[in-house]
């Protein structure tokens, strides 16, 4: 009896340090950011366990949210894709901005019109659309002044411009921010905010 009356408080022991050891690793998660810009680092976190072989083809899609082929994309589809897990589509609302306000985007590509099909996948449009929506933040070189959600430019080598999400801090080290971005090794993360020129930072949230 005694043997056994050992083994059951051994037991019960046990059982209460396992239900504290739960309780102080529970305490030390981050609580989950439920805000709109923590759901939409979590909706670009979730395009990266998507296979997407990177494809600057015009495609001729649908409207309103219409999207290229799930299986393809290019860095604006990145953006233009955690932005529509949240209900936002800004096919749409690029496209009538576009409409009203023509005159005020990039003259690029020649064209004498909005094309719905393509217009929200160019890097200067979406730019054009965030800084009209008075969405800019600072360009600064502290990861401090990003937070999950922001939407970051830059200009890569050859004058070619790129977009991606900032998600989060790279090993809990504040002075280093992720990046969920496509630039031609599918729609992945990568420790990348200061690896090439930054050219805009917004924060973007429809009123």
């Amino acid at each position: 009896m005694r043997i056994l009356a050992i083994v059951l408080l051994l037991a019960a022991c046990e059982g209460a340090i396992s239900r504290n050891q739960a309780t102080t690793t529970a305490s030390n998660r981050p609580a989950k950011d439920s805000s709109f810009f923590g759901r939409l680092s979590d909706a670009a976190v979730s395009l990266t366990r998507q296979q997407v072989e990177y494809d600057p083809s015009y495609y001729a899609i649908p409207y309103p949210n219409g999207d290229i082929p799930m299986r393809k994309g290019v860095c604006s589809d990145v953006v233009i894709r955690a932005y529509r897990r949240l209900g936002i589509d800004l096919q749409q609302n690029i496209h009538e901005d576009m409409v009203n306000h023509f005159d005020r985007y990039p003259k690029n590509w020649g064209l004498p019109a909005p094309d719905k099909n393509i217009d929200h996948r160019r890097v200067p449009n979406l730019m054009t659309y965030f800084n009209r929506k008075e969405a800019s933040r600072p360009v600064t070189r502290k990861a401090g002044d990003y937070q999950p959600g922001d939407i970051v430019c830059w200009m890569l080598p050859g004058n070619l411009t790129h977009i991606g999400i900032v998600i989060d801090s790279a090993a809990g080290d504040k002075t280093r921010k992720l990046i969920v971005h496509n630039i031609g090794r599918g729609q992945v993360v990568e420790d990348c905010l200061f690896s090439y020129t930054i050219i805009g930072h917004y924060r973007y949230k429809p009123g």
